[in-house]
């Protein structure tokens, strides 16, 4: 890879604020294109598709975050002088080509590109036919971009591929892929993992979990659940499971309550068949497969659980590995809950629809990574570099 410092990464990106700007009516055009050919069986899919002028407000604030942000390549990581005199530098260096797996989402396409490229990465963006108008014409503004600044247009770039040719491309890449980023459901993260050849770091599952422990604030709860629930349907941190302690005061009543209050909310709701012996003629979970699953819908499923460590290896046995939620007065509990639930982000008496690359402060984010290698959480520019040793020697050899 061809090292650029940081003047000119940031001199195309700065080109890129001034034409998206320019270019926001082509965009919306291009856009509705896309959403006139759309089949509105997903209503999630649908939502991450549309782009408007505050949409692309969002992408040039992006841009212009990242542009301010430090270059993350050749930081120091370590140094250190051995005793036969070799002198040893680990500093960051860029993975070299990364490709981004993702259905609908076309800011996506700025985000992604804007990380991988101010973190001296290649990127190939592999969008849902679903944005193909939105894409092509955001690649042409980076292309643009890229021109004015004496680049090669190879840098970033959109694949048109069927699922037929993705499949082969993966198995047979026609060239080095460093990192593979799946962003979407579980039918993409396994299609994505089964055929490629290279790291692959898997995003944007969610199936998140919410446990009221005894001793929690009832109406902070019930304000909690509704905004992680209610908040954006189609987001991977929004809350599918709501596990309630057996023995918080007054338990039957509120069952009924939070019943009656996801209903006039709009949010249709599943038992286990504990809840369901005070929640009479609602639908009771049948199949233990529901528990993992990620609805991306007006849905979720309410279980009682007997105490902390219930609830603690129900979570760790179902979720995602994306975000959960204790909501409690009791520290402690909150503490061991924390530690113990395994979650790229773990919350007290918190909404799960904070894990996001700009609501935790990380900024613009390349997707949320449930992996444990090489990072969890908000893929920020910090996380779009690898590492690199530099040993300098006079003539040592290894005895």
């Amino acid at each position: 890879m061809k090292l650029l410092n940081t003047e000119i990464k940031n001199k195309v990106l700065k080109s890129m604020i001034s034409i998206l700007d320019e270019d926001r009516n082509k965009i919306v055009e291009a856009n509705t294109k896309d959403r006139d050919l759309f089949e509105k069986g997903d209503q999630a899919l649908y939502d991450r598709l549309v782009v408007t002028d505050k949409k692309i407000d969002g992408m040039i604030a992006s841009v212009k975050e990242v542009m301010g942000q430090e270059d993350p390549v050749g930081k120091l990581k370590s140094d250190r002088t051995l005793e036969n005199g070799l002198e040893i530098k680990n500093k960051t260096a860029p993975f070299g080509t990364i490709m981004i797996i993702y259905e609908s989402r076309p800011d996506v396409t700025i985000e992604a590109a804007v990380l991988a490229f101010k973190a001296n990465n290649k990127i190939l963006l592999k969008g849902g036919k679903e944005a193909y108008h939105s894409n092509k014409i955001l690649e042409a503004c980076w292309h643009r971009a890229l021109k004015e600044n004496g680049l090669d247009t190879d840098w970033i770039r959109l694949l048109i591929m069927d699922r037929t040719e993705t499949q082969e491309f993966l198995k047979n890449p026609p060239e080095k892929l460093d990192l593979i980023v799946p962003r979407g459901g579980e039918r993409l993260i396994a299609f994505v993992k089964e055929h490629a050849q290279c790291a692959v770091l898997v995003s944007g599952r969610g199936n998140n979990f919410l446990y009221v422990d005894k001793n929690a604030d009832w109406k902070k709860s019930l304000e909690v659940i509704l905004n992680a629930k209610t908040h954006k349907i189609s987001a991977c941190n929004a809350l599918d499971k709501i596990l309630i302690d057996s023995a918080i005061p007054d338990y039957p009543e509120k069952l009924k309550e939070l019943d009656a209050f996801l209903t006039k909310n709009g949010v249709s709701i599943l038992l286990d068949e504990q809840t369901g012996a005070v929640l009479k003629n609602r639908s009771i979970i049948t199949d233990e497969s529901v528990w993992k699953e990620e609805f991306l819908a007006m849905k979720c499923c309410i279980g009682t659980v007997d105490g902390l460590e219930d609830a603690i290896e129900k979570i760790n046995t179902y979720s995602g590995g994306h975000s959960t939620t204790i909501m409690t007065s009791d520290k402690d509990a909150a503490v061991k809950f924390m530690e113990q639930v395994d979650s790229a982000a773990v919350y007290h008496n918190a909404s799960t629809r904070f894990t996001d690359g700009g609501a935790m402060g990380v900024g613009a984010e390349l997707a949320i990574s449930t992996d444990k290698l090489h990072h969890r959480g908000p893929l920020g520019l910090e996380q779009l570099v690898t590492n690199k040793y530099y040993v300098y020697g006079d003539g040592q050899v290894r005895v």
